[in-house]
C-alpha cells in the first residue's frame, strides 16, 4: 500500500477528533482543528495557482516538478499546519533558518526557487529588504506574533486568510511521489535542499518504521495503534527549522500523540522547558546533543520539578557525551536516555540507549538498512573487519539535492544494484555489528598524513569536568600542514590548564590525535539547533593563533 501524509492526517483526525494534537501556551489545537486548518491552507495555496506541474517519472533525482513553500517561522502550531497544508496542495514545503541574515536568506530563497513564504511578523523587516531581489512570489502569509510589525505589501494575514478559505479538501490528489524538502544546516558549506519522496521520508523518519519495530504495511495498521497514543506527549525543544525538531513532532503525531510547545520558542529556556513538562505531563523530551543538555541539567541542579511523567529524553542531530547522559539519569532516575543517529540525507539510522544501572554505550546499533562501506565505496564491511568505513543507508532514501546533479551522484551511489545514501559520515564497525561513530569526513583533519576526526577528539575532551563545551578544528601548521586545535569554553569557576586537558584526552586517544593548540573562549558558538559551527571554530582559532604568534 502507498502512503501520503494527508491521508494519514485525515485518518487520525476522523478517529480521534477531540484529542489534542498541538498544545502551546496560546492555543490548544484538537486533531479536528489541525486537519481543518491544514485543509484551509491547502486551498489558499491551490487558489494562488500553486501545486504540482510535472510528474516524478519525468524528472531526474535533483529536479522538482512542484512549487516550493518556505516556512520562515519560530516553533508553533502554524509551522506544522504549514507543512500539512502544503502536502495537501501538492506543494513542497522547506525549512528556513530564522537566524540567517539577508544575504543567506537571499541565497536560500533563490536556490529553492521559492514561490510562497509563510513568516512570523517579526521577520517582516528582514524579508522586505530582500523581496525586491527575488522573482515574484505567488503568496505571502504573515503570522501575527505580537511584534507590532505591519503587513508587508501584498501579504495576507494568516488567520484572516484561513478564516476566509474553504475547509474542504482541494481538488488535488496527493501522491506518494510528492516532495518533502529539508535544507541541510550548512555548517561546513552552503545549505543544500535534500529532496525526498513523501512516502520515503515517512518510513525513514516520520513514523512509518519505528526503531526496533517492523515497517507499517497499511494505513489501517497505523490507525489501529492511534487509540493507544493518548499518553504520548512530546516536547520538541529544537527549532522545527531543524529536521530533528519537526521529525520528532510529526512522528509523535503519526502515532496519535500530542506535541507540546514551551512558552519561549526563540531560545532555549531551561526553566520554561521543565515547567512545561511538569504542567503538561510530558512523556518524552527531544533535544540536540550537549548544547541543549548542559543548560537543562544545570537548571535541574538549581531547582526541583515533578518530572515523574518524563520517561524518555531523546537526542538527535548531535551525540550526547557520556557524562551528561549519566547526569540526566542521576537527576531523573526513571528516564531512558536515547541517542538517535541520522542525517538530512538518510533519515533515522540507529540509536543507543542508557538507563539507570547501565553504562553509557560507546557504539550505536544500526537499523537493518544501514551499513558501512569500505574506503572505495565498492563493497560492504563485515563484523570483524578492522577498518574505518563510510556509513551508508539503503531502502527509503532521498532522490537527490535540488538543482545539483554532481553532488547527487557523489552522495547517492548504486553498488551491486542497490542504491545507497552516503552523506560522508565515518565509523568503525565493531565485532558485534555495532558501530563507533567518528564524525563527518568534511571536518576530518589531515595532520602529518594522519586523519583525525574532530568529533572523536571533542568527546574525549568533554570528559574533563571543567570543559563546558568544545569544538575541534584544523589550523595551519608549517610542520604538520594542519594541526589539531581545540576551541574550549570552560565552566565558570572551574579552571583547567592545557596540560590537564591533554592528560585527560590522552587516556583514550592516540598521541597524533591530541590537540597541539588550545584557544579558550567565553562561549562556543553553535547553530540555533545545537549543531557545531565549524566555520566559526576555524576562523576563531586561526585568528587567535595568528595574533599570538
Amino acid at each position: 500500500m502507498s502512503f501520503t501524509l494527508p491521508a494519514i492526517h485525515d485518518g487520525i483526525a476522523a478517529l480521534i477528533p477531540e484529542r489534542e494534537a498541538i498544545v502551546s501556551p496560546k492555543k490548544r489545537l484538537l486533531w479536528r482543528d489541525f486537519a481543518g486548518r491544514s485543509r484551509r491552507l491547502s486551498n489558499l495555496l491551490a487558489g494562488a495557482g500553486l501545486g504540482c506541474h510535472r510528474n516524478r517519472s519525468e524528472l531526474e533525482g535533483w529536479e522538482s516538478g512542484q512549487d516550493h513553500f518556505g516556512i520562515y517561522l519560530y516553533n508553533g502550531p502554524e509551522y506544522l499546519e504549514a507543512m500539512a497544508g502544503a502536502f495537501r496542495a501538492r506543494v513542497a514545503p522547506f525549512n528556513v533558518n530564522y537566524r540567517y541574515v539577508e544575504d543567506e536568506l537571499l541565497y536560500l530563497f533563490k536556490d529553492a526557487a521559492t514561490r510562497a513564504i509563510i513568516y512570523h511578523a517579526a521577520f517582516a523587516p528582514r524579508l522586505a529588504r530582500i523581496l525586491p531581489n527575488l522573482p515574484p512570489l505567488a503568496l505571502l502569509l504573515q503570522v501575527e506574533d505580537g511584534s507590532g510589525e505591519l503587513l508587508l505589501p501584498g501579504a495576507l494575514d494568516y488567520e484572516q486568510a484561513l478564516a476566509s478559505a474553504s475547509d474542504t479538501n482541494p481538488h488535488t490528489e496527493p501522491h506518494p511521489d510528492d516532495l518533502y524538502i529539508v535544507y541541510t544546516g550548512g555548517t561546513t558549506g552552503m545549505p543544500k535542499g535534500v529532496l525526498w519522496r513523501q512516502e520515503d521520508i515517512f518510513f525513514a523518519a516520520l513514523g512509518g518504521h519505528i526503531p526496533g519495530g517492523v515497517p507499517l504495511q497499511s494505513l489501517d495498521e497505523l490507525l489501529s495503534r492511534v487509540p493507544y497514543g493518548d499518553t504520548m506527549r512530546i516536547l520538541p525543544a529544537p527549532p522545527f527549522m531543524h529536521g530533528a525538531g519537526h521529525w520528532t513532532a510529526l512522528m509523535m503525531l503519526h502515532q496519535g500523540g500530542t506535541v507540546i510547545l514551551p512558552a519561549n520558542v526563540q531560545k532555549l529556556d531551561p526553566d520554561d522547558i521543565w515547567q512545561t513538562i511538569q504542567r503538561e505531563k510530558v512523556f518524552s523530551l527531544s533535544i540536540v546533543g550537549d548544547a541543549f543538555a548542559r543548560p537543562l541539567i544545570d537548571q535541574l541542579r538549581n531547582k526541583q520539578y515533578d518530572l515523574s511523567c518524563l520517561k524518555i529524553i531523546g537526542s538527535g542531530g548531535a551525540i550526547l557525551s557520556k557524562t551528561l547522559k549519566q547526569a540526566f539519569i542521576e537527576l531523573i532516575p526513571d528516564v531512558l536516555v536515547v541517542d538517535g543517529y541520522g542525517s538530512s540525507e538518510t533519515g533515522a539510522q540507529g540509536s543507543s540507549a542508557m538507563a539507570a544501572g547501565s553504562d553509557a554505550p560507546t557504539a550505536f546499533r544500526l537499523d537493518e538498512h544501514t551499513c558501512l562501506l569500505d574506503e572505495t565505496m565498492t563493497q560492504r564491511l563485515q563484523p570483524g573487519d578492522d577498518a574505518v568505513g563510510w556509513v551508508a543507508r539503503s531502502g527509503h532514501v532521498p532522490l537527490g539535492y535540488l538543482g545539483d546533479p554532481d553532488k547527487t551522484r557523489r552522495t547517492y551511489r548504486v553498488i551491486d544494484g542497490i542504491r545507497y545514501s552516503v552523506p560522508g559520515d565515518r565509523a568503525r564497525l565493531a565485532a558485534d555489528g555495532s558501530v563507533i561513530l567518528l564524525g563527518r569526513d568534511s571536518v576530518c583533519i589531515n595532520t602529518g598524513g594522519e586523519k583525525v576526526f574532530a568529533e572523536e577528539v571533542e568527546q574525549a575532551l568533554k570528559k574533563h569536568p571543567a570543559v563546558y563545551d568544545v569544538l575541534v578544528t584544523g589550523t595551519p601548521s608549517e610542520r604538520w600542514g594542519s594541526q589539531v586545535t581545540a576551541v574550549v569554553a570552560l565552566r565558570p569557576g572551574q579552571p583547567a590548564t592545557e596540560q590537564e586537558l591533554l592528560e585527560r584526552a590522552a587516556s583514550e586517544l592516540a598521541r597524533y590525535k591530541l590537540p597541539r593548540a588550545f584557544v579558550f573562549v567565553d562561549t562556543v558558538l553553535r547553530t540555533p539547533t545545537g549543531k557545531p559551527d565549524y566555520r566559526w571554530a576555524k576562523e576563531t582559532a586561526t585568528r587567535a593563533l595568528t595574533k599570538s604568534a
